[in-house]
């Protein structure tokens, strides 16, 4: 049996499938042009610093696995691992808020702690 998904939803699983696939152009046109982006390394707003912010993680991804996808019409949460070149099971979870059919809010929560500790540069 497979669930219908709610709005917030269906976007919040096609925009964590994007990036996690690697394809950042396809991601970020789910983004409203002021969205603003919450997350443990910093404040970005705009499609351009999102882009700043997503963009070095997402190239660096070995895989990446949508978990599970929990929302309504107009919030939803992604929950994802990733295997990267830093660490495995790299697990976070976005919690974004869709109006008008794009993410205008987005609060990214994951462990900078592996990030750092192979030398990498927190601030992406």
């Amino acid at each position: 049996m497979t669930a219908t998904l709610r709005p917030a939803q269906k976007v919040a699983d096609e925009f964590a499938r994007a990036w996690l696939g690697r394809d950042v152009e396809k991601a970020l046109g789910f983004l409203a042009d002021d969205v603003v982006c919450e997350a443990p390394n910093g404040r970005f707003e705009g499609v351009a610093r999102y882009r700043e912010f997503l963009e070095p993680f997402a190239s660096s991804l070995i895989s990446g696995t949508v978990i599970d996808v929990l929302g309504d019409d107009t919030h939803a949460a992604a929950v994802y691992t990733t295997e990267t070149p830093f660490a495995k099971d790299f697990h976070g979870i976005d919690y974004i808020t869709v109006k008008d059919g794009k993410i205008t809010h987005v609060i990214s929560v994951f462990d900078l702690s592996p990030v750092i500790r192979a030398g990498g540069n927190p601030e992406h």
